[in-house]
């Protein structure tokens, strides 16, 4: 792992900022219908799949997987695997995950078996690569690829959540169709769809080479599950090849109203207590930290957060950082574990530079809380309207101080579950008061 070394920078006039007294709160969050039966659902779901029913028996089947932090993933995957044997289909795993997992094959099938997706775990074998084969080109002549082993299958599974992206609203985000352009196109098909920059590449790229693939490859049926803020699974919905598109406007809507949000326009200062990839693409959400930070890309009106400290990186993220650059501040710690080579390889393809870029590094987790408190343009850092989260998909419970709970004190559905206090630290400045994984 390719880690810097900072060296540990003393900011005096941190040393007496008082901090403000934080309250832990219940925020209320969509919760749309949960799934019981996942397998059930997933047998259902593939059962209506026209097109990968037609399949012959024998037929080799790829399932594509990603490399977010989908709920149940296993589940997810071996349950397809399961309904395509009982077919008497072939089936194996293909990595659609883009560059990620360093760009390399032991790197990406490294990704899937962190994440509970091998052999042993869902049934079928995983077969990554790096090679693409090209199925043609967009009207702007850019490539269409698709990785190498499932462009020789005689059907192509691909399992996506839908959900928001990590940049900017359009009508396809992230699903079914970046999964096939993006996530099976490998760390070139990445490259193609960021090479114009976010406007164009996400907005009009991405779906034309998603058109192309889905006409010439030999795509079979699309698994979509959509998840609520409390990280249930709501739907799980198979899409025939040609309707991949219309789903994803269609389930996105559905998503975006399931969003787990804060409600406050305005923030003095927020603290992160992790990113990570399986958080979002970008490691926060945008619509939480109220922060694109894209050329050309307006940033969301709301929220308006002064000053964003980030605590700590995922481990499943394995030091890569992407998206450190839109905080302000990051502790000595974290920055001592990035792993530059992940995080620029990621930069680099997705043409978005600004999102590694590396924040102020104070020396722990308290100056950087500190920090953020001092430099909020609040007249008083005891009285700023503060927060800290668990993560910007963590947001059902949440630290906030006084001034900042007057904005939600008669909101229905928000719980108080303790008084103000202050925060607590180790010695070693590591914050002790934390948000749960909820």
């Amino acid at each position: 792992m390719s880690s810097p070394v900072f060296p540990e920078v003393r900011i005096p006039a941190l040393d007496d900022v008082v901090l403000p007294e934080m309250m832990r709160v219940r925020l209320p969050q969509p919760k749309g219908s949960p799934i019981a039966d996942l397998d059930n659902a997933i047998a259902q779901a593939l059962a209506g799949a026209g097109k990968l029913n037609a399949l012959s028996p024998g037929a080799r089947v790829a399932v594509g997987v990603g490399s977010r932090g989908l709920t149940h993933l296993p589940t997810l995957v071996a349950g397809v695997v399961g309904y395509l044997k009982k077919r008497r289909f072939e089936p194996f795993i293909v990595p659609a995950m883009g560059s990620h997992g360093g760009a390399t094959a032991p790197g990406q099938a490294g990704v899937l078996e962190r994440l509970g997706v091998s052999e042993a775990t869902v049934g079928a074998p995983v077969r990554a690569t790096m090679e693409t084969v090209e199925f043609g080109t967009t009207s702007q002549g850019i490539p269409c690829v698709l990785d190498a082993n499932a462009a020789v299958a005689d059907g192509i599974v691909i399992i996506s959540r839908v959900k928001s992206h990590t940049s900017f609203d359009r009508p396809i985000e992230s699903g079914l169709v970046k999964m096939v352009a993006v996530g099976l196109g490998k760390d070139r098909g990445a490259n193609f769809v960021h090479r114009l920059g976010p406007p164009i590449g996400l907005g009009e790229v991405l779906p034309e080479i998603g058109r192309v693939l889905l006409e010439k490859a030999p795509m079979a049926c699309g698994l979509a599950v959509v998840e609520n803020a409390h990280h249930d699974i709501v739907t799980v919905e198979a899409v025939e090849p040609e309707d991949f598109h219309a789903a994803d406007e269609r389930l996105l809507t559905f998503a975006k109203s399931l969003l787990a949000r804060l409600p406050f326009a305005q923030i003095d200062a927020m603290v992160v207590e992790y990113l990570g990839k399986e958080i979002s693409g970008a490691g926060m959400d945008y619509a939480v930290t109220g922060r694109t930070d894209i050329r050309g890309v307006a940033n969301p009106p709301q929220p308006f957060i002064h000053k964003v400290g980030i605590l700590g990186c995922t481990a499943e993220s394995h030091g890569n950082a992407m998206g450190i650059g839109m905080a302000d501040y990051m502790p000595r710690s974290l920055a001592n574990e990035l792993d530059l080579e992940a995080m620029y390889m990621n930069a680099v393809v997705a043409t978005i530079g600004e999102k590694a870029r590396i924040p102020i590094v104070l020396k722990d987790e308290r100056d950087v809380i500190r920090a953020c408190a001092f430099s909020c343009w609040a007249m008083e850092p005891a009285q700023a309207r503060f927060c800290i989260i668990r993560s910007t998909m963590h947001l059902n419970e949440i630290l906030v101080s006084r001034p900042l709970f007057a904005d939600i004190a008669d909101t229905p559905g928000v719980d108080v579950l303790s008084d103000p206090a202050p925060l607590e630290f180790t010695d070693e400045g590591v914050l002790l008061t934390r948000c749960p994984n909820a």
